[in-house]
């Protein structure tokens, strides 16, 4: 039997361990519990929950916005990389990719939750107009799903055949899903030109989803909300805070299934690298958002402004500034911390702070109203809290199945790259080498 270097992404698949079980049985309960606490708000009504007039949005539209967010780092990074054609993007993409099929049906799930009467959701098809936001949000999010979802799948139909020619259980699935695929160099170019398609698709969806989600926000004229710099802020915070989730995932995994000889420095270096400046960029997007609106000094704007700079929701907005921009440049910007952990660390702390921005767009505006009433007061009950860690638990547990069943790095990519790289060294040095014809003649 030949010796496969690669026979170590294959592990997680052919051999779980007890550590998986229990690690599957945990997130089952904690997603059994959430479960539990949504049917009893089913039952009860949203009076369960810390909404209330004027705060009617609360942890369930924020969750919304977070989760769709972090669905960017697959779509945008995995096609923009392969189209750019960069080779060290080989062991990432599927990661990348995997997370936004996940996120994209959890954070798709948030908008149901947050209706008493989740049956109301199919009067946007029976009655929907097409001068609401609402309407344009529902009909993106899921051509970027289903866009997202086949991206995800195109790829991984050579590793399936793979599975399937090795003898993998279940034995049917490989089968089914991998449609035949025997790697001929006719199957290799549909596989390829398919690709392609699907690369120039889903890079313009996955930047219109976010665009008119926050297309919600500016097109009301709430106060902190009536923006038009939102498209493109909500863009950028979506991409950030995408990077930042891939990159924790990458570096759970590959300490986890030892991934070092795949998963290596260059990878976490340019991917911080991208992170550093989408930390620069996020920062000029808030400093521009906050600077017009003071300079406007509206008197409803400044009254949201100061809630969140001075009042209540103060210690959260420089906690969010302190993740978002301190935090990651100081990490970022010095060569010694520019290590794994401290990458590790930026990412989480960038996570945070993006739920946190979700948190203070969403809440502060509703509290203060243009309505001569006094300031609303949100507070999160045990039931959204226990949907929240629901919803993050129902993530681990994807990510997991996903890995019990399929390769988290592209093996046939991996083996395209080792050929590609010999071959264009190979020709490189016969670049720079005299031509044969002349040297024989001399």
């Amino acid at each position: 039997m030949s010796y496969d270097p690669d026979a170590i992404l294959y592990g997680p698949i052919e051999s779980p361990g007890k550590s998986f079980r229990y690690t599957v049985a945990g997130l089952i309960l904690v997603i059994s519990l959430a479960l539990f606490m949504y049917v009893r708000q089913f039952v009860l009504g949203l009076g369960v929950t810390g909404m209330n007039e004027p705060v009617t949005w609360g942890f369930y539209i924020v969750n919304f916005v977070f989760f769709i967010g972090i669905s960017h780092a697959g779509t945008l990074i995995s096609a923009i990389l392969r189209l750019s054609k960069a080779e060290w993007r080989r062991p990432i993409t599927r990661m990348a990719e995997v997370i936004t099929a996940i996120v994209l049906a959890i954070g798709g799930l948030h908008p149901i939750i947050d209706l008493g009467r989740p049956d109301r959701i199919l009067n946007i098809f029976r009655a929907g107009r097409l001068q609401s936001p609402l309407l344009w949000d529902v009909t993106s999010i899921a051509a970027y799903f289903t866009a997202s979802t086949v991206y995800l799948y195109v790829p991984l139909i050579p590793d399936i055949a793979i599975l399937r020619d090795r003898g993998a259980k279940p034995q049917w699935l490989y089968k089914f899903l991998s449609w035949g695929f025997q790697g001929t160099k006719k199957q290799k170019h549909v596989l390829e030109r398919a690709m392609n398609i699907l690369m120039v698709m889903v890079i313009p969806i996955a930047i219109s989803v976010h665009t008119v989600i926050s297309y919600i926000f500016s097109m009301t004229l709430q106060p902190g909300w009536h923006s038009t710099i939102f498209g493109p802020y909500f863009v950028v915070g979506a991409i950030f805070s995408g990077i930042a989730a891939l990159l924790i995932v990458m570096i759970t995994f590959r300490k986890v299934f030892h991934f070092e000889a795949y998963l290596k420095e260059v990878h976490f270096r340019y991917l911080s690298n991208l992170l550093l400046v989408m930390a620069l960029l996020w920062f000029y997007f808030t400093f521009s958002e906050y600077l017009t609106g003071y300079f406007g000094h509206e008197p409803y704007e400044m009254k949201v402004f100061f809630y969140k700079f001075t009042g209540k929701y103060a210690p959260l907005y420089w906690g969010m500034v302190f993740c978002n921009f301190i935090l990651p440049v100081i990490i970022l910007s010095n060569k010694k911390t520019k290590k794994i952990p401290g990458i590790l660390i930026a990412s989480i702390g960038i996570t945070i702070g993006m739920w946190l921005e979700r948190l203070i767009i969403v809440v502060p505006s509703l509290a203060n109203t243009r309505l001569p009433y006094p300031t609303g007061i949100y507070i999160p009950s045990l039931t959204e809290w226990s949907l929240f860690i629901g919803a993050v638990g129902m993530f681990m547990l994807g990510f997991v199945l996903f890995s019990r069943f399929f390769p988290l790095i592209s093996v046939w990519e991996i083996k395209e790259g080792r050929e590609t790289s010999v071959r264009e060294v190979s020709e490189r040095l016969k670049s720079y080498q005299p031509d044969q014809s002349l040297t024989e003649t001399d």
